[in-house]
Formats: structure tokens, sequence, C-alpha cells
């Protein structure tokens, strides 16, 4: 089974996906984070962000593999271990650089859907997964909150980093990101017309995974 969770920015996709693949013994597959990892490799070896030709020729000539562990999710660029560095703050304001390139996508797009045909069931999370990568996934949902939650909730996962930005700045970060996913001609965010949609603005975490289990679990039951 492939699950799919797409949603905005702060809306809590990646809390929700890694929770719920711990409850269905699923693997965890983070999309955001191959782009963070081939973002890093752009950063380190000076790539032009601006030249689509040579992301795309970079994410061809590179491995990005992640392990599926849910909350706990390795990411491996060309064989080392990058986990923490791809979420430093220069890779989160460059990655949508490669987010946006039409060629990168494809290349990602591949290995994800290589990496659901040998881990059985899969939660994947992200911005195109319901609608492009797995059209054909047993069960979508599209997360989303009020910008205002979403811009706390980036507020205080950058403070758990050790960076303290102010509240206006973040939800101005949180409003650009917006625009730039729903708007960009490669794999922009989109609502699948079939996916269930969850509002997370007054939901804790617990209760958001809750929901999503037991939409999963009823789909189960009858297919049975």
């Amino acid at each position: 089974m492939v699950i799919t969770i797409d949603g905005t920015v702060g809306s809590g996709k990646s809390t929700a996906a890694a929770g719920l693949a711990r409850r269905l013994g699923a693997r965890h597959l983070d999309t955001g984070a191959m782009y963070r990892a081939l973002t890093l490799k752009a950063l380190e070896t000076g790539a032009d962000l601006e030249a689509p030709q040579a992301l795309e020729a970079l994410a061809r000539t590179s491995t990005v593999e992640a392990d599926g562990e849910p909350g706990r999710q390795r990411i491996r660029l060309d064989g080392r271990d990058v986990t923490d560095r791809i979420r430093e703050n220069r890779v989160s304001t460059a990655s949508h650089y490669l987010a946006r390139t039409a060629g990168v996508r494809r290349v990602l797009v591949a290995a994800q859907r290589a990496f659901a045909e040998t881990a059985g069931d899969v939660v994947a999370e992200g911005r195109d997964q319901g609608t492009v990568v797995f059209p054909d996934a047993e069960v979508k949902f599209f997360l989303d909150a009020e910008p205002e939650v979403r811009a706390r909730r980036r507020q205080l996962e950058l403070q758990g980093r050790g960076e303290y930005r102010s509240y206006r700045e973040v939800l101005g970060e949180v409003a650009e990101r917006d625009r730039r996913d729903a708007t960009r001609e490669a794999g922009p965010l989109r609502i699948p017309a079939d996916a269930v949609r969850v509002d997370t603005t007054d939901l804790d975490v617990e209760a958001m995974i809750g929901v999503l289990e037991g939409e999963v679990r009823r789909r189960v039951k009858e297919e049975a």
C-alpha cells in the first residue's frame, strides 16, 4: 500500500507521516529531504542555482538514499550521511531552486517510485506525492492549517535547532513558500481530487495521526 500526505509548509506533514508509518509498520519517505540533499550538494560544489541544466546534471550524477525509518530517517548523499546538514537554514533557503527545476524533479520522482517498489507499505510525504509521483496511491491526504498556526510551528521548529527568528519574519517566509509552491511550473502544490483533506489547525500530534490512521484502517477494512 502507498499512502501519500501532501500539504502546505508547517501543516504537520513530516510529523504525521512519521507517526502514521510507525503505527502501520510502514516505511516513511520524506521527499523534501531528497531535494534538500541535492541542494546541499549544489551549495557545496558551487553549482549555479539559476541554471536548470546544471542542476539536472548534478541530480543525474548524484545518489540520494533514504532508509525509510519513521521518525529517525537517515539520508545519504553519494554514500555519506547528511541527515543533519540538510536541515541547515542555508539549505532550506535555497531548496526551492532545485524543487522548481523540472529535470531535477524527473530524477527524484523516478527515485521515489523505485523506493516504493521495494519498500512494501509506504507513507510518502511532500507536495506532489498524490498528484504526480503516486497518482494511483490507495489513500491520499492533504494537510493544511491557518497560516498563523503554521508560522508558529515553524518558528518553534527553528528554535529547536538553535535558530531564533521573529514570528513576523517566519510568517512572511511561510506566505512566500505557499506562493512559490502553488505557482511553480514543475510539480506545483495541488490538492489531489481524491484526497482526504485534514485541517490540522486545532489538532495536536496524537489527534492528527489518529485521524489519518483511522481513515487508513477504515479503507483497509472496506477492501478486505
